[in-house]
């Protein structure tokens, strides 16, 4: 258990644009950061970070909070797990009492999986280094390809030993559980309860998530064995902290010169990576030779909006650039593609040139997918039927791109490349579209039809006002609280009942609230409007710290998506006010909220009179009701300096 004292000390050291910048790209919004948030899929940021309240917001998906809640969230760990994790990076020193064998058992199975795997790297390691066999047959592989001594470090590479059981009998011998070893796919279990290691005999390529965790390993026979074999490389199997459509290899040691770069080079296999890497161009990741995913991609987008795909030239390679393409295109990508020349590919390529020269072969040879594929599919062919097949994928490939600029540009593209007329392209562009929209309606509608309403995740409360500005006032009107409401905003008055001579902010609106019998009409408005009253006369009151640290969920997640500077209101609204005094700002809300709140009760009185039609009593008191709130909102029109209204 880690004590109060370094939990502050962690949670004063964490700066939340460096930890969030780990895993999203951030770029300056005004006195804040934003970038596209990594919980939800979107194109257009509305993740937003604020270094001087050390909070992040998500106005799309309505997660938030501190660094420690970003690490929890992204990284799925424990409340314990994130401050560790924290204190790692900023070289805390955390002391925790020994865990009793019953607490160890209890530990996160994630956590033990992920210790395990980082042993095993380390073992694979020491073995390519000191081991007889390691350094003969591992090394000397390694040799072959180019690889540094330094470089063979940054990825962690090893080798397992020939011999079956080795590694495991080591593990067992260190306290690793089998449970583990079995889970990670480190080892296979026999039928006689017998361990067999799954990768002996091969040289190790570690697999590490997004923030350096090590996840997975992949394995590669290296002997006269890999002559006509099946499986040349064989890796992790799906586990808990692993899924092959989730992880790209290298993106951890790539993260920072992607977001640097602004632009991600795509690869298929690990040797690619390891000698671009080394040859000096650091942006880069490859999917392993697997069909990339959604998931896959939406990663990549956090770093950056454009990827180039370097593919072999062979048919192989031309293959999966063209089955990659429409998925990125979809995700809001904006992609390039590079083949290779014959016998050579990124990694042959990368250990014969500098990175320079890399750089400008990949310049001089880039091509947009559009003019890839119309190279690729038309090339040759004069069979009406399959040209027509080939355009139609050209514009199918048009149609899933969600810009409708970039759509418009690239079919006056295809016009000149295909030489059939625009508005034949444009009208088979948009049955694709039409189709696409179908389809995604009919496979979402039920989730369209759900609201998330979760603890963790939950929506912006709104007010149940049909007026939308009124709803907008309330909104503001509780923002204050949150923001402000502990400021003092009269002050050296009479003494009241408890001898009290000032007012805050939370107090004023309270009071005039309940002259009137007036609410919000959201009751978690009403309570935290309350409370804050209630808390103004404690010794430094905080109200932006103390309802976003709140112990009830709904309240802190409503007050961090409050306390953040992009707000949901109108920029009208919210201009007319910046340069107010928040005095003048609270005294004004509160005479719009009543001003929406005479209007709305005018509307029923009306209402009401219409349905009085016969009964002279009851059309008298209305009439006068009327007469008495219209004389209330002329007068409340004056003190907003509106026109009276008659």
């Amino acid at each position: 258990m880690i004590d109060l004292q370094t939990q502050e000390r962690i949670k004063e050291a964490a700066d939340i644009v460096d930890v969030v910048s780990e895993f999203v790209t951030l770029r300056r919004s005004g006195s804040g950061f934003k970038g596209l948030c990594p919980f939800h899929n979107e194109r257009t940021p509305s993740f937003h970070v604020n270094r001087a309240k050390g909070i992040f917001m998500c106005f799309g998906c309505h997660k938030g909070g501190d660094a420690t809640k970003f690490i929890m969230e992204h990284e799925q760990m424990s409340y314990p797990e994130a401050l560790k994790w924290l204190a790692k990076r900023y070289g805390i020193e955390v002391k925790e009492r020994e865990l009793t064998d019953d607490e160890r058992r209890q530990e996160n199975e994630r956590e033990s999986m992920y210790i395990v795997n980082e042993w095993a790297a380390g073992y694979f390691n020491n073995i390519l280094k000191n081991d007889p066999d390691g350094i003969a047959i591992g090394k000397q592989y390694f040799r072959s390809r180019g690889f540094r001594d330094d470089t063979i470090e940054k990825f962690k590479l090893g080798f397992a030993p020939v011999k079956s059981g080795i590694m495991s009998e080591e593990a067992l011998s260190k306290g690793y559980k089998k449970e583990f070893l079995v889970k990670t796919g480190l080892c296979y279990q026999r039928d006689d309860g017998t361990l067999y290691d799954r990768f002996c005999g091969r040289v190790i390529f570690p697999w590490f998530s997004v923030s350096g965790k090590i996840c997975a390993f992949g394995g590669r026979v290296l002997d006269s064995r890999t002559k006509g074999v099946n499986q040349k490389y064989v890796n992790s199997p799906e586990s808990d902290i692993y899924h092959k459509d989730h992880q790209l290899y290298g993106l951890f040691q790539a993260k920072r010169a992607i977001a640097k770069e602004d632009c991600v080079y795509m690869v298929e296999g690990y040797a690619d990576v390891i000698s671009m890497y080394q040859c000096g161009i650091e942006n880069v990741v490859a999917n392993s030779g697997t069909a990339l995913s959604t998931h896959q991609i939406r990663t990549l987008h956090r770093f950056t909006s454009n990827i180039i795909l370097l593919y072999d030239g062979d048919e192989a390679g031309i293959h999966a650039a063209l089955r990659g393409t429409d998925m990125l295109l979809s995700e809001g990508m904006n992609v390039k593609i590079v083949l290779f020349p014959d016998n050579d590919d990124p990694d042959s390529y990368a250990r014969k040139h500098t990175a320079d020269q890399f750089r400008q072969f990949i310049n001089d040879n880039q091509t947009d997918f559009i003019t890839f594929k119309a190279h690729v599919l038309l090339r040759g062919q004069t069979d009406p039927h399959k040209r027509s097949e080939a355009v139609s994928s050209i514009v199918h490939s048009i149609a899933v791109i969600p810009d409708q600029i970039m759509r418009a540009t690239y079919i006056r593209d295809a016009t000149a490349l295909t030489g059939l007329p625009e508005q034949t392209l444009i009208s088979t562009m948009n049955q694709f579209i039409y189709a696409n929209k179908n389809g995604n309606r009919n496979r979402n509608e039920d989730e369209n039809n759900v609201t998330t309403t979760s603890a963790s995740q939950p929506r912006l409360l709104q007010p149940l006002s049909h007026d939308k500005q009124a709803a907008k006032v309330e909104m503001m009107l509780i923002q204050l609280v949150i923001r402000h409401g502990g400021e003092i905003i009269y002050q050296d008055l009479e003494p009241d009942e408890d001898g009290r001579t000032t007012i805050s902010v939370a107090q004023f609106i309270e009071w005039n609230f309940s002259s009137d019998g007036l609410e919000f009409s959201v009751p978690l408005y009403n309570r935290i409007l309350h409370e804050a009253s209630e808390h103004c006369y404690d010794d430094n009151f905080d109200s932006g710290k103390y309802f976003t640290n709140h112990e009830d969920p709904e309240i802190s997640q409503l007050a961090i998506q409050m306390s953040m500077d992009k707000f949901f209101l109108s920029d009208s609204i919210q201009s007319s006010r910046q340069e107010m005094s928040i005095r003048v700002k609270t005294e004004h809300l509160v005479l719009d909220f009543r001003m929406h709140w005479v209007e709305q009760h005018l509307k029923d009185l009306r209402h009401e009179m219409l349905l009085s039609t016969g009964n002279e009593k009851r059309s008298n008191e209305l009439v006068a009701e009327i007469q008495k709130m219209t004389t209330i909102r002329n007068n409340i029109a004056k003190l907003l300096g509106n026109n009276i209204i008659v």
